[in-house]
């Protein structure tokens, strides 16, 4: 066999080298404790209660399972993901917490690779490795650091992009996830129903509803009262009067504390932002070219997000660096604002603070700017076609 027919097979044992060497690090050091430190763990309560058959959303028994595997005087952590996508974390429950936490990690790592071997093949497979700078952005890193969801939101729309074309009922499939936080695509999700209504292509609606229906299906079998659960817990206080770093909330606790809809004003302004843009240019739609802006203005509006939500903008990130390479631009901006969001989470600034509300806004300013047009060069009488011509 020719050398350059290896290359493939070094490079998978590499991988898988790699995450075997992951997985072991993660089993040796992580403890129970661990996973009670983290977000993960209000996933991870979650998954336990459902495959009791008992009530995910219940705080009194989210809070018990929680302290018993070290919690302490940390905040109870309890999930406010709707129930049509709680099937993936469903397989938690089997787990201890240690062990599910390692499974979890090991997983977001692997969809973290994944989204960013889709993105370099999107871009034609350059020659530079540019886009593994990936495993270094701040929000991806911090979701990891948090056991979030944002890396799980990632994969979805990496495939969705890569797949809405050819292979629609799957594109559509692929963005289960992102109805775990619903709250965060309200935009997306509204441009999504017009572009398949537009263009006549319902497999994409087909797969997500098939997903969903499958997904439901497997926590109503555990637990047939989950919704009204669900409503429950959305109007109690550990969901109302809880602090996110956004615009959204900025608005909100600055007017009336009280009144949670004035957090759903900005969503709401970008849904009909997201109208409009897709109106005028539903003829030439591209889900990169357009769908990647309304993804970061959905996320910018969203009315409760963490800076671990924003790993599902890096396709939005890596594309306005590919753009920005074409077109012979400045990567300094990403490179200061990507450096200042590292700093941010390697000094241990909380994802609570309000030092990170300034990162949505960075992502979508570098966007903006690494895509725009360049100027027509300016016609002079020197370099007028018309005049030189005349002169000959």
């Amino acid at each position: 066999m020719k050398n350059g027919h290896w290359r493939p097979f070094a490079a998978a044992g590499i991988v898988v080298g790699g995450f075997c060497l992951m997985a072991t690090i993660f089993a040796v050091n992580l403890t129970d404790k661990s996973a009670a430190s983290r977000d993960f763990i209000g996933y991870w309560a979650a998954g336990k209660q459902i495959v009791r058959g008992a009530n995910p959303y219940d705080a009194g028994e989210t809070l018990r399972l929680e302290k018993a595997v070290g919690l302490g005087n940390l905040q109870i952590k309890i999930t406010p993901s709707p129930p049509i996508g709680l099937a993936l974390v469903i397989p938690l429950g089997f787990l201890d917490a240690k062990n599910g936490l390692v499974v979890w990690l090991m997983a977001e790592l692997g969809c973290l690779s994944a989204a960013l071997g889709i993105l370099w093949l999107m871009q034609g497979k350059p020659a530079t490795r540019i886009h593994l700078l990936g495993y270094f952005f701040a929000p991806a890193l911090a979701c990891m650091m948090a056991g979030q969801l944002g890396i799980f939101f990632l994969l979805g729309i990496s495939v969705f992009l890569v797949l809405h074309k050819r292979r629609p009922f799957f594109a559509g499939a692929a963005l289960l996830p992102l109805t775990l936080k619903p709250h965060l695509f309200l935009a997306v999700a509204l441009v999504l129903l017009l572009w398949a209504a537009w263009r006549g292509t319902p497999a994409v609606l087909a797969g997500l509803l098939v997903a969903t229906t499958a997904s439901y299906s497997a926590v109503f079998g555990f637990d047939r009262d989950v919704w009204s659960q669900y409503a429950e817990m959305m109007r109690s206080n550990v969901v109302q009067y809880r602090f996110a770093p956004t615009l959204s909330a900025y608005l909100r606790w600055e007017i009336a504390p009280g009144a949670v809809w004035l957090e759903y004003l900005p969503a709401a302004a970008a849904c009909v932002w997201a109208l409009w843009y897709f109106w005028t240019r539903r003829d030439r739609w591209n889900w990169i070219d357009h769908g990647l802006l309304v993804l970061l203005v959905s996320l910018l509006c969203a009315p409760y997000a963490w800076v671990t939500d924003e790993a599902v903008l890096l396709p939005a990130v890596l594309v306005g660096v590919y753009r920005a390479i074409d077109a012979r631009r400045s990567l300094l901006p990403i490179a200061v604002f990507g450096a200042a969001a590292l700093i941010e989470l390697y000094t241990d600034v909380r994802i609570t603070s309000w030092y990170y509300t300034w990162t949505a806004p960075a992502w979508l300013a570098w966007y903006l700017y690494a895509i725009r047009k360049k100027d027509a060069p300016r016609v002079t009488a020197k370099n007028d076609p018309a005049v030189v011509a005349g002169s000959i």
